[in-house]
């Protein structure tokens, strides 16, 4: 029988945490941890996971519901101040096999982004050939960049 850590994406970098490159643990507290999102076109297409397995969003304690409120709003500004973004789009469906685990794309929706690109339709930015994904470097710049425009702001409210 599998365990969620051998199994879940989300869980094994959770598992890593202290070795993770700065994409990988932008901001975290007790609850959550906000990652780049990987094989995206974007730059800072962010991911909030859940620090505990959590398959259905139904499942969420009131306290990392609370929180998550929390922190779609201020990392959604921070994705404002540093990617000029319009809007955030949130989503989340945790439907792929590995990455069941509830997790919420924040998705910076640049001005001008093309009109067959608007909506749900962001998500063809996902998947891009190698050429096209944001280089490694360039999501650690935008890790350290909402890092340090949320300075000591907390996150979220944990107890």
């Amino acid at each position: 029988m599998t365990t969620p850590s051998e199994t879940c994406f989300s869980c094994r970098q959770d598992a890593l945490y202290d070795t993770l490159p700065p994409r990988e643990r932008i901001v975290s507290d007790a609850l959550w941890r906000v990652t780049h999102a990987v094989g995206t076109s974007l730059p800072g297409w962010l991911v909030l996971v859940p620090r505990r397995h959590v398959t259905s969003i139904a499942d969420l304690t009131d306290d990392e519901a609370a929180g998550l409120g929390l922190l779609q709003v201020h990392v959604s500004r921070a994705l404002r101040e540093v990617t000029g973004c319009a809007k955030t789009y949130v989503a989340q469906f945790a439907e792929k096999p590995g990455f069941e685990h509830v997790h919420f794309h924040l998705v910076p929706r640049m001005a001008g982004l093309a009109p067959e690109l608007l909506g749900p339709s962001v998500f063809a930015l996902l998947n891009p050939s190698e050429a096209e994904r944001v280089p490694t470097a360039e999501m650690d710049r935008v890790a350290l960049a909402i890092r340090r425009h949320l300075g000591s702001v907390p996150i979220t409210s944990t107890p």
